[in-house]
């Protein structure tokens, strides 16, 4: 799957709109399927497929139908922007992204909106023929029947799915189940080491500045820029990471090399821009999500440790899972020549942003220094020797902290640091 069809299934699935639209596009379908048919069926049958009634009678349930529908269809975008609230201001306003790729919320939606497209077009069809004869669609108004009773139990389970998708264990759970999707595509087992010389000081350089308004890098096609590199002899350095903010008309590419501008608009097209990060090649916007989680958790105003230790239980994962994987280069060389520069998050990049924001906002917490430390002394033995540098520097911030902010600092450095941060007297 190619750069730009990524890029539009991620649009796609974070739209609201998608999953509606085909729903309406299927009630249009089965409101003239369903007509064809009663012009077929024998209205005056008693099959218990049809509905049974006069012109009035059908007349009522199918504008009934449609009323109700649009109430509920009302209501259903209520409880969304209220849970859209709730968790901008209790969690993150990062993790609406999360619930606006919610399938089910999506699917609801779309159920509704069509249950009411599907009676209004029933009701245009309850009339009197042209020889004065009524005609009641009995098959029509009985799936109608039918489309109202499956809305209603999707409204029920839409109840008990918007409540548990409030937890910020549900939450945090999705937004680390991305993330680890996220890794395993960005860090294949395959990926090697960095490679290539450092550019000639000597040679030319040349600035190609960002086209477009200002924005977020959400995506780079780095064998397109490579194909560049080798069709204008020229070594490209791009100069923001995936999840870095790019000024309008800000430096993007530095081309090292003789540069005739062939290739810029390549160039320009191998990167995408967006108003917002998005988890696409961005494997630290996780992490963000997971950290502020955990610093909101801890600000005064909620003073929520043990939902910051969940945050943790979470980022523990995540490194973990990165500990033992192979980084892609940062230095792209084709036949020993180096063709293109990216910049990426390293190890102790992803260490830092995981540990630092929330040791410095739960410094007063001796359940969150306990976690933090169970969490880095078990990466310590899983983590490369190379990669454990960083985590011995993390434990000598946490050990420096501890002894600033409690009385009994020991208590923070258990030799065995419960993975809950949990311990014996928690006096400070």
């Amino acid at each position: 799957m190619n750069f730009r069809t990524i890029r539009r299934r991620q649009a796609m699935r974070s739209s609201l709109w998608p999953i509606p639209l085909v729903c309406v596009v299927i009630a249009f379908a089965m409101a003239e399927l369903a007509y064809f048919l009663d012009r077929e069926i024998a209205q005056e049958g008693t099959g218990w497929y049809l509905f049974v009634g006069d012109t009035e009678s059908a007349r009522v349930v199918v504008s009934t139908i449609a009323t109700s529908m649009l109430t509920f269809t009302g209501l259903v975008f209520t409880v969304t922007m209220l849970v859209l609230q709730l968790a901008s201001n209790q969690l993150s306003p990062r993790v609406i992204r999360t619930f606006l790729r919610d399938r089910y919320t999506q699917l609801v939606l779309g159920v509704f909106i069509a249950t009411f497209l599907y009676a209004l077009l029933v009701l245009r069809r309850i009339t009197s023929e042209p020889a004065g004869e009524p005609f009641v669609p009995a098959l029509s108004v009985w799936l109608a029947l039918l489309f109202v009773m499956l809305s209603v139990g999707l409204f029920v389970y839409y109840i008990h799915h918007m409540t548990q998708a409030m937890r910020p264990s549900f939450v945090m759970h999705g937004i680390a189940a991305e993330a680890r999707d996220a890794i395993d595509h960005d860090y294949p087992p395959g990926a090697v080491g960095t490679t290539g010389p450092v550019p000639d000081g000597q040679r030319t350089s040349t600035v190609v500045l960002s086209p477009g308004p200002s924005g977020v890098l959400t995506g780079v096609d780095e064998e397109r820029i490579i194909r560049v590199a080798l069709r204008t002899d020229c070594v490209i350095e791009l100069r923001a990471c995936v999840g870095d903010f790019v000024r309008e008309a800000g430096p993007l590419f530095t081309i090292h090399g003789s540069w005739d501008g062939s290739g810029e608009r390549d160039l320009r097209g191998a990167v995408s821009f967006s108003p917002t990060r998005t988890m696409i090649q961005d494997v630290a916007f996780g992490f963000r999500e997971l950290v502020d989680i955990a610093a909101r958790a801890l600000s005064p105003g909620i003073n929520d440790p043990t939902t910051a230790v969940q945050a943790i239980d979470h980022l523990h994962g995540l490194l973990a899972l990165l500990a033992p994987k192979p980084f892609p280069p940062s230095r792209r060389a084709v036949g020993g020549e180096l063709v293109a520069i990216f910049l990426r998050m390293d190890w102790p990049d992803y260490v830092a942003l995981a540990c630092d924001e929330i040791r410095r906002s739960g410094q007063e917490q001796i359940q969150v220094h306990r976690r933090l430390r169970a969490m880095l002394l078990d990466l310590r033995e899983i983590a490369p020797v190379d990669r454990r540098a960083a985590l011995e520097e993390q434990l000598g911030l946490l050990d420096e902290s501890a002894q600033k902010e409690f009385h009994r600092p020991e208590l923070a450095r258990a030799t065995t640091p419960s993975a809950q941060g949990q311990g014996p007297g928690e006096e400070r």
